[in-house]
Formats: C-alpha cells, structure tokens, sequence
C-alpha cells in the first residue's frame, strides 16, 4: 500500500509545488514507485514534470467527478521518472460540481485507495487555500508535509493549518498527521530566518526536518524546461537538498515501521545541502 502525503500550505509561495515536483523525482531515484497527484488548477506540477496541461485528454477533474480510474488518467513523466496525475482549469469546474455530491470529501480517497498496490508513495500537490480540494487532499491523506519559509507571518498561518489538520483528524480522518514540516527558502544569514527556526524546533520538535532548502535559482529555473531541478542541475543545492529529504523520509517510515521491534536511540545526523 502506499504512503499519501499532501503537501499543503494555504499561502501561496512557499515551495509547495517546487518540493512535490523535485521530492518525487528524489524519492525515484531512489527506486520508489511514486505518484504525483496535481490537485491544483493552475497545472503548475504538471508542467514541471514535463506533461502539458493543454494537451491530456484526461484530468484529475475526471478522477474526482468518476469518470475515468487513476489507471486511465496517470501519465509517465518519462523525464522525471514518476507518473502524474494531471491536472489543467478543467479542476475548477470538478470543485463546483462536487458541492452537492454525498460524500464529496472522500472522492479522492476512494479513487486512490484503488491504484495504492501500484505505488510506494503518493505526493499531493494541494492548492493554496483550504477548499474542497484541498480538503479531498487531507481526508485521504496519511500525513502532511508543510511547506514554509521562515518568516514571521508564516507562523500565524502554520497554527491555522495544524489547526484545520486536527479537525480533519477528529473528523473525517483519524489517521492524518503532520508529517514534517520543511523549512523553505532557507537563508541562515538571516536572523529572523534563525528565531523562526528556533520557534518551530520549540513547538514541533522532531516533526521540523534536519533537511532544509535554500534558496536556489536552479529550483527556480528548472520548471521552465520541464524538468525537475536534479535533472536540470544534480550538483545545486536546490537538487541536493531534496535528495536529502527523501533520504529523511524514507528513514523516518523505516524507522517507524521497525521501532515496535526495534527501538532505536535516535534518527541519524542531519544531511543539510551544502552552502
């Protein structure tokens, strides 16, 4: 079965897509079976994988209104190295059509659930606000990966996700959980950059990843051809960070699923990307 993970935040610009699209290039790499779901209309996942929005006969608006299976509607990103569940403007309309429906927060989770044997994990793209789609991405979810950058506001705004994500818990689905939260953008130079960070490790300990991403103009620069940044640039920091996320995640689960057996004394030393 796979793992699902939505990667959420409701404010837009914090590295949301940039770290669905290069996470699930890295976890690929690294000989996962992996499936990225855009579930944001804008289609920008789906374009940075290499897939033309414009061009697909199906959409994920077709998986969430029960016209075509996500065997139909998946496509290889050949370039990339995973497949795509894409998506295009047409996701607009599913979010409109979906209001009068019965059960219209599990229409992604009961799609899912049918393709999970093909796939070691699922990455959710979610747009930046908390609307039905994002709730779709949240009930058939596993856990939660928040994207963030460091600064004061974003902290206000964290509260409120971690907030929406309890209620969801309590409600709908009792197996969601903050998976990590990624600190994005990440310039140590900076003090306020540094006191955020304190601030996270103080409220969120272990759930804040040793990983960090820079800014990096190679993660900025590889949508544009389509590609994720590791193969747009393997050797920038922006690529290598994001290796070494998915290194920390695939420990994480390992660890997780060994420690009722064998209980360990820590996680390994953080893989920070190189200055």
């Amino acid at each position: 079965m796979a793992r699902i993970i939505a990667i959420a935040n409701q404010k837009g610009g914090v590295g949301k897509t940039t770290t669905c699209v290069n996470l699930a290039a890295s976890l690929a790499a690294m000989k996962k079976r992996v499936l990225l779901i855009d579930l944001d209309p804008q289609g920008n996942a789906t374009m940075g994988s290499g897939i033309d929005k414009y061009g697909v006969e199906r959409s994920m608006y077709d998986v969430l209104v029960n016209r075509a299976p996500v065997s139909l509607v998946a496509r290889h990103a050949a370039d990339s190295g995973y497949d795509v569940l894409p998506s295009n403007s047409d996701l607009t309309a599913a979010e409109v059509e979906l209001i009068e429906v019965e059960h219209k927060e599990r229409r992604l989770r009961a799609a899912l659930i049918e393709a999970s044997g093909s796939y070691d994990y699922m990455l959710i793209d979610c747009p930046p606000s908390l609307n039905m789609l994002t709730l779709n991405a949240l009930v058939a979810a596993d856990g939660v990966i928040i994207t963030m950058q460091c600064e004061y506001f974003a902290l206000e705004g964290l509260s409120d996700l971690v907030r929406t994500i309890s209620q969801i818990a309590d409600s709908l689905n009792p197996e969601l959980q903050v998976e990590g939260i990624l600190r994005t953008m990440y310039d140590p130079r900076n003090s306020l950059t540094n006191e955020v960070s304190n601030q996270l490790h103080s409220h969120f300990g272990e759930k804040v990843y040793r990983t960090v991403v820079p800014r990096n103009v190679r993660l900025a620069e590889a949508p544009s051809y389509g590609i994720p940044a590791m193969y747009y640039d393997k050797f920038s920091r922006g690529s290598k960070a994001y290796m070494a996320l998915a290194g920390e995640i695939i420990r994480r689960e390992e660890k997780l699923a060994g420690s009722a057996v064998h209980p360990t004394a820590g996680d390994p030393a953080p893989v920070p990307a190189a200055e």
